[in-house]
């Protein structure tokens, strides 16, 4: 059985990432802040739940505790708790969106790392995003050159740089970012349009799934690898 982690898994993306898994046989444990909407997705999906707050050192380490005492070792960590703050860019804001999008995926990926070295077939999946890709955010044709959201792009670039720094860290572990498309979720309420949760969580399970699809080291939408 292949053990997975998802963090920010009771909704949206997370949520169909999660369920995209069990479905393909997975024994997913679904990361999540509030108990009683934790365990209920975790009994939707046949999954289970551990309690795990990104921005709180002690929760990550005893979600990841839970994990190692019932499995023994992580298959596969999926990095998605993240937070999209289109407020005028201050420095409380700014610390809590990088708490979240950055240091939640320092917090996570250092406290599953030993149990990840205990895989075979280790793999780190992070969704980031486009709009933290200097060349997509530079490019006129790209509908990131015309998006403004600061906060949230820097930290998303900063998640793919952490991808790439591991990569090289870790060569027994298969890290890569995902930019999911954009996706008609409770954190882009505020914006039109989007696709849907299952479609867009298909690439991260693809990501997850198939080492030739996202090698180690990138970062990759549905049509394959990106420029950073």
């Amino acid at each position: 059985m292949t053990v997975a982690l998802v963090t920010g898994a009771t909704r949206g993306i997370g949520l169909e990432t999660a369920r995209g898994l069990v479905e393909r046989g997975y024994r997913v444990y679904v990361g999540a802040r509030d108990p009683r909407r934790g365990e209920q997705v975790a009994a939707e999906l046949g999954a289970r739940w551990v309690g795990l707050d990104v921005t709180d050192d002690a929760s990550v380490a005893a979600a990841l505790a839970t994990v190692e005492a019932a499995e023994g070792r992580l298959d596969l960590l999926v990095n998605n708790a993240g937070i999209l703050d289109t407020g005028e860019p201050d420095g409380p804001r700014a610390l809590r969106t990088f708490d979240t999008n950055v240091v939640g995926v320092v917090r996570v990926t250092q406290a599953a790392l030993p149990l990840l070295r205990r895989s075979p077939q280790a793999t780190v999946v992070t969704v980031s995003s486009s709009a933290g890709s200097f060349w997509a955010s530079t490019t006129p044709e790209r509908v990131e050159f015309h998006l403004r959201a600061p906060l949230y792009s820097a930290s998303k670039a900063a998640a793919s740089m952490l991808t790439l720094q591991y990569a090289k860290a870790e060569p027994g572990v298969r890290f890569t970012a995902v930019e999911p498309g954009y996706t008609a979720t409770e954190m882009t309420a505020s914006m039109a349009g989007g696709r849907a949760p299952r479609d867009s969580a298909g690439v991260v399970v693809r990501a997850a799934t198939d080492p030739e699809f996202a090698p180690t080291g990138t970062l990759n939408d549905e049509d394959g690898a990106l420029a950073w």
